[in-house]
């Protein structure tokens, strides 16, 4: 018992002291050169959440001085020293819009596109904030193409557009997986519609042979189960396809799968022609029998 109480004694002693800390005196002072000084001593320190509090203090006292420039910098770096990356960006862009004639201007724009960057999820999350990485990165490079920086900011963007690759793998192989499912006729559409348009994004992806084959798979089979009036047409795409992916991969690993899917649309395609013949035929016959009927003018 006595030595609980000890313990709690000397938390609150721990406590009392605390905030009579010299840092606790220094935010409670009106004096804004000392909380100024205070403010850049613990950014010097590494004492960023400090610095912040401080920082926030000062900031709107010395507004439009001399001072006013470093202390904006040192503010947004807090910021982004303490992985807040998307306040950070924030302060960085409005340190280069209003000092974008400053020494600092250069590293504070690159400062914005690389905390959005740090703050860009993975691939299989939603990728909004990656597209505003994005526009930074491109912003900095196009503003400062002899930077230091540059080859760096280069690297992040290629980082970004592999994510969006893969996201965009990603969702059209979830179509594929999800041809078999409830509403087959809906996802082979949405499949065949992103692979055609991952393979114009990303004309150089590894994945464009395998996505290819599958274009025909999923084609094919979309044909097959489509309505008389679309048969045609959706079966003339796959074999376009195949044709396609022969002159591409001429030596692939899905060959002998693309010829199969090409061979059952060959047959589907006969089939459909064979019957569209005799419903040729039929309407032929049904408009000479129509004509041959008796006239009631009389």
């Amino acid at each position: 018992m006595k030595m609980r109480v000890h313990h709690i004694i000397v938390l609150i002693v721990g406590i009392a002291l605390t905030a009579c800390g010299p840092f606790n005196k220094l935010e409670k002072s009106t004096n804004w050169e000392e909380l100024y000084a205070g403010a850049n001593k613990y950014y010097q320190e590494g004492e960023y959440n400090k610095a912040i509090i401080l920082y926030d203090k000062v900031l709107p006292v010395i507004r439009g001085s001399e001072k006013a420039e470093l202390a904006d910098y040192n503010y947004a770096n807090c910021h982004f020293k303490t992985k807040r990356y998307i306040e950070a960006a924030g302060y960085f862009n409005n340190f280069y819009r209003t000092y974008n004639r400053s020494p600092l201007a250069e590293e504070a724009l690159f400062m914005r596109a690389y905390a959005l960057y740090l703050d860009a999820p993975d691939f299989n999350l939603d990728q909004q904030s990656s597209q505003e990485a994005v526009g930074a990165i491109q912003q900095f490079v196009t503003l400062f193409p002899g930077s230091a920086s540059y080859e760096r900011a280069m690297e992040m963007l290629t980082d970004l557009e592999k994510r969006f690759e893969e996201k965009a793998y990603q969702q059209a192989e979830m179509y594929y997986t999800l041809k078999d499912g409830l509403y087959p006729g809906q996802n082979m559409r949405a499949c065949a519609i992103s692979i055609q348009n991952f393979a114009k994004d990303y004309p150089e992806s590894k994945y464009n042979e395998e996505l290819a084959y599958k274009l025909v798979e999923v084609t094919t089979k979309y044909a097959e189960n489509s309505v008389y009036a679309k048969k045609e047409e959706r079966l003339t795409d796959a074999l376009r396809f195949a044709g396609v992916f022969y002159r591409k991969y001429p030596e692939s690993a899905y060959t002998s799968e693309v010829e199969k899917y090409e061979a059952e649309a060959r047959e589907e395609m006969q089939e459909h022609l064979e019957l569209k013949q005799q419903v040729a035929e039929r309407r032929a016959v049904l408009e000479a029998e129509k004509k041959e009927l008796p006239s009631n003018n009389n």
